[in-house]
């Protein structure tokens, strides 16, 4: 089976979101690496997908012993427990909020690789301080008189346009991912 996800970011209006296809045999933590390519993270923070009442992330020390390995724990699995919506934090300190519902499962036509089907607007930039650090962050750019309009340009690297993505980008790079 392939399962179609809507992904949104919780916390932003308006709504920074993907459409993605994974297979139902996909482990959490390749979901993770799926969504940090459909969504244009660079994974350099820790993440955690919240199901039901239990926290799943890759098998660290650093974890609480409740934490649940995402590396054996598949997409079927967890949509068979009956939790066709989760959770997906990504960066505990900004914690980005991604709410996934599954949206269809489907037959697969053979051997199926995850793909960015549909979305709106650009991710927030990493480090910006979570919702309301973005907030704060388009408000400085798009303002020349803002206090922080040239600091904050320069620490994007010059540009940003809060509703550029390309469906057809992302997918690109999820087949050579």
């Amino acid at each position: 089976m392939l399962y179609e996800l809507k992904v949104v970011m919780k916390h932003i209006e308006p709504p920074v979101w993907r459409t993605i296809q994974v297979p139902e045999n996909a482990t959490l933590h390749r979901l993770h690496e799926v969504l940090q390519v459909a969504m244009g993270w660079t994974n350099s923070h820790l993440h955690l997908f919240h199901v039901g009442g239990k926290a799943y992330s890759e098998p660290s020390p650093e974890w609480e012993p409740d934490v649940l390995d995402s590396t054996s724990t598949t997409l079927e699995e967890i949509v068979s427990e009956g939790s066709p919506s989760f959770l997906y934090e990504y960066d505990l300190g900004d914690s980005w909020m991604h709410e996934l519902t599954l949206q269809r499962a489907e037959e697969a036509a053979g051997e199926e690789r995850p793909r960015c089907t549909g979305g709106a607007r650009a991710c927030p930039p990493e480090d910006c301080g979570g919702p309301s650090g973005y907030e704060d962050f388009l408000e400085a750019i798009s303002d020349p008189g803002h206090e922080d309009h040239r600091r904050m340009l320069e620490w994007v690297g010059g540009h940003f346009d809060p509703e550029e993505f390309e469906a057809a980008v992302a997918d690109r790079a999820l087949e050579i991912s």
